[in-house]
């Protein structure tokens, strides 16, 4: 029932991602409001794979194995960043839904040290979903004039 829950709120920070990138040209991605800072498409890329990023590092993946993936990905238009993040909420849904109670409160470990439960770590996508909208919808609105007037929460 919890994840139930969680997953529905990372599918609302989704519909909520996609309403704002409908809004946008292609043009838009290349905005880059502060230097050495990632571009609106970059940081849309990253928002992209959150969800499969965040699932494999929930299993454990070396630092090596997470370098590969994100090397391997590339979403450089609109369209390829809402396929994105579609296809890796459904994957991630998918995955959370088919864990068992012990899988779910098993404590798996980043490469980088932190330990936490798997539930926990879908916990942290939503937070790690949320943080980066806001800073999407704050670029939008604060650098470029662009308010998308949308309601973020339900």
């Amino acid at each position: 029932m919890e994840c139930k829950s969680v997953l529905h709120q990372i599918e609302v920070a989704m519909n909520t991602i996609i309403e704002i990138v409908d809004q946008l040209e292609e043009k838009d991605l290349k905005k880059r409001p502060t230097v050495n800072k990632h571009s609106v498409g970059e940081l849309l890329e990253h928002i992209a794979v959150i969800c499969e990023a965040d699932w494999r590092i929930s299993n454990e993946a070396t630092e090596e194995e997470m370098s590969a993936f994100y090397s391997g990905v590339s979403y450089h238009t609109i369209d390829l960043i809402k396929e994105g993040l579609r296809d890796h909420f459904e994957a991630l849904k998918e995955n959370y839904m088919n864990l068992s109670e012990e899988k779910l409160v098993q404590e798996t470990t980043a490469y980088w040290g932190v330990t936490y439960t798997r539930y926990e770590w879908l916990l942290e996508i939503l937070a790690h979903l949320y943080h980066h909208r806001g800073q999407l919808h704050a670029i939008l609105v604060h650098c470029y004039n662009k308010d998308p007037n949308i309601l973020m929460f339900e």
